[in-house]
């Protein structure tokens, strides 16, 4: 739908966990030699000032990152997330917050590529503005790519991620995180990641949704349990109780296929610490499972924490 902008909800609750725990997954696929690739389906405009527009407008980032801005006991890891928002905001006060396609290409050395979708075509031509921003700012540190590391593919991620399925480098990540506006994205979502495992099995697929009443919102981690992934992980956070009507986000979720062995470890640390640095009321909870395989050898495992 070309009505969504993710500028609105910049920096909210829901980008901290999508984004650390991206980040995560980039670093822990950037600590081989070997080249790999990031696939973004839905990837925005790249970055986001906070101060005016759009995001200024609902000030969604005061329930996430501005929570996070001046702590000082942050947990150990959460240091380089925050590192990177710092580095965007050296006057020390917070205006710019980046979105996925940025923390990508800051964190992912100069032979891996990123393949950025953006549907909306504003928001296109922002991306390309931010990347050849960024391009520019690492030819003057004296550091060039080769070939052309970074392309924004104009178009449906849904539809044009199976053309780059599997990447030349054989190791890769997809982010998958549509906006839900349409309930038809649930469906596309399971749809389009059965495909992808058909295409690239060993590749790590990350699934950012809200977690509503609506009852795809609800039914969503269940199927994607259902997929023949080698094993899954599923964390979810909520800054306080949903009100009766459903009305505003206040949990989110991450599902990652074929997750890095350490991650499930590093969220049962980094959870607790979240939930208290963010909480709105005493419901703020998260919850953590993990299975490994198709169904019938599904191994579930919980974490609750108020």
């Amino acid at each position: 739908m070309l009505s969504y902008r993710h500028a609105f909800h910049a920096g909210n609750h829901a980008d901290v966990l999508k984004h650390f725990i991206t980040l995560q997954l980039l670093q822990y696929l950037g600590q081989k030699d070997a080249p790999f690739t990031y696939i973004d389906t839905h990837a925005g405009a790249g970055l986001y000032a906070l101060d005016t527009g759009y995001a200024a407008k609902n000030a969604e980032y005061e329930n996430g990152i501005a929570k996070l801005w001046n702590r000082t006991d942050l947990h150990p890891a959460l240091v380089d997330y925050m590192a990177l928002i710092k580095q965007l905001n050296p006057s020390g006060k917070l205006r710019y917050y980046p979105g996925s396609p940025y923390c990508a290409e800051v964190v992912m050395g100069l032979e891996d590529r990123l393949r950025l979708f953006e549907l909306h075509p504003s928001d296109v031509k922002i991306l390309q503005e931010n990347m050849r921003k960024r391009e520019q700012h690492q030819a003057e540190q004296g550091l060039r790519a080769r070939g052309r590391r970074v392309q924004i593919l104009g178009g449906d991620g849904f539809e044009g991620l199976k053309a780059l399925l599997p990447p030349q480098s054989r190791r890769g990540l997809v982010l998958i995180d549509p906006p839900y506006e349409d309930k038809r994205d649930y469906k596309r979502v399971k749809d389009t990641l059965a495909e992808a495992l058909q295409r690239f099995p060993s590749g790590t697929y990350a699934v950012w949704y809200p977690v509503l009443h609506r009852q795809e919102s609800r039914e969503l981690p269940r199927k994607l349990m259902q997929l023949p992934a080698s094993n899954w992980l599923h964390v979810t956070l909520s800054i306080s109780q949903s009100t009766p009507d459903g009305f505003g986000l206040h949990s989110s979720g991450m599902f990652i296929l074929n997750p890095p062995w350490t991650l499930e470890a590093t969220l049962k640390d980094v959870m607790p610490w979240l939930v208290e640095a963010l909480r709105a009321d005493g419901d703020a909870k998260f919850t953590l499972e993990s299975g490994q395989g198709a169904p019938a050898k599904v191994a579930r495992k919980v974490v609750v924490r108020n």
